[in-house]
């Protein structure tokens, strides 16, 4: 068993709603994130994250990897979508390229199969990879968002917008609900 097999098989994995997670956890999982995104990890990235199901993995006690589902609303031809959104996935630096993001999407995804229309992330250009290998697809439509002045197009997410699951037969516009911060 090689190096990445053994840290893989010797973690412990846990799926928590927020709700579930004590103030030092919170505080864990702030901290690695804070850590994994060089302090780029604003309060609203924060918020983002919050709300949903956590994936959290372990290693010798530690938190070494997170990411989080979040319910959002999505428009698409005509209808609105419960979706689930993927936010806050990072592992610690160490301990990258060693399947430990891959333990984190498949909890994930599992949560994305069974609850939700379809899922949906936006990837960083480090990120992307790691959701290509598991099957994401770029989103070929346009991305918009339904704020405070109407539909606001949102060309900088097109091409980082990735999708998974059952998704709908069109690549009309997925309109994205409002939040603060990044919208996507």
């Amino acid at each position: 068993m090689d190096v990445t097999q053994r840290i893989v098989h010797t973690c412990e994995q846990r799926m928590v709603h927020t709700y579930e997670l004590s103030p030092a956890e919170l505080a864990g999982i702030r901290a690695l994130l804070d850590t994994a995104f060089d302090g780029n990890f604003s309060d609203d990235d924060w918020d983002h994250g919050l709300g949903g199901l956590h994936a959290l993995v372990h290693h010798g006690g530690e938190l070494v990897a997170h990411g989080s589902v979040v319910m959002r609303r999505v428009l698409h031809a005509g209808r609105s979508y419960r979706i689930g959104y993927v936010e806050a996935v990072a592992v610690r630096a160490d301990l990258r390229r060693r399947g430990l993001g891959g333990l984190v999407m498949a909890a994930l995804e599992r949560v994305i199969d069974g609850a939700y229309a379809f899922g949906a992330l936006s990837a960083s250009e480090k990120g992307a990879p790691l959701y290509r290998a598991r099957g994401w697809q770029v989103w070929g439509g346009r991305i918009e968002v339904l704020g405070p002045d109407g539909v606001t197009p949102l060309p900088d997410e097109e091409g980082s917008t990735y999708a998974w699951g059952q998704l709908p037969g069109t690549y009309a516009p997925l309109t994205f609900d409002w939040r603060d911060g990044d919208v996507l």
